[in-house]
């Protein structure tokens, strides 16, 4: 009788630590995936700001450069793509965020031409709500940038900790999959050759 107590003892110990050790590794996944959401909400906060600001940005070189509709145009097609791509944090596939970071590509090349554009006006670039509107947005491609890292080392802990036995069966048994990363733009990597 007495070896039946200490196997029944034995057997409920051995449950009780396999049951806190899935639990807690649950729990942390859960806490982990939830962290990576987050960053992913802030990720698009930024990211609408800067669709925020183009309308008035837009309007306000209108005033000054209205001649050069196709540019103006373009951004505003491509601030209007770059917003119509919405991505479900809990899908986040490599090949939604590649769609999603090659409409958000599309509006910063647009960007770009208009800035281009705006040096030929001088008078422009002194406007002092050109000049606000310009310092907000470098801001905010600046907050891009940060929360783009935060993202991905948010995603980078989460795919480690799902990835190192014996989490990785948890994961498997709980549906938990790896994240994807921002990646840099194909051609980044090859620096620009000036020529005088």
């Amino acid at each position: 009788m007495k070896k039946i107590w200490i196997v029944l003892i034995v057997i409920a110990a051995i449950a009780l630590i396999a049951y806190s050790s899935i639990k807690g590794t649950y729990n942390t996944m859960v806490s982990m995936d939830e962290s990576v959401n987050g960053a992913w909400a802030q990720v698009e906060n930024v990211y609408q700001r800067r669709a925020d600001l183009i309308p008035n940005l837009v309007n306000t070189v209108k005033g000054y450069a209205a001649h050069e509709k196709e540019t103006l145009e373009g951004v505003i097609e491509a601030r209007s793509k770059a917003t119509s791509v919405n991505i479900n944090p809990e899908n986040l596939s490599p090949q939604a965020l590649r769609q999603f970071q090659g409409a958000q590509d599309g509006l910063s090349s647009a960007l770009s031409r208009l800035m281009v554009v705006v040096e030929r006006y001088p008078e422009l670039k002194a406007n002092q709500n050109f000049l606000d509107l310009q310092a907000q947005l470098e801001g905010t491609e600046n907050r891009i940038t940060v929360e783009r890292r935060k993202f991905n080392q948010s995603a980078q802990a989460f795919n480690t900790y799902i990835r190192t036995f014996p989490k990785n069966i948890y994961a498997g048994i709980f549906g938990f999959e790896k994240r994807a990363y921002f990646e840099a733009t194909p051609g980044t990597e090859k620096a620009p050759e000036v020529k005088f």
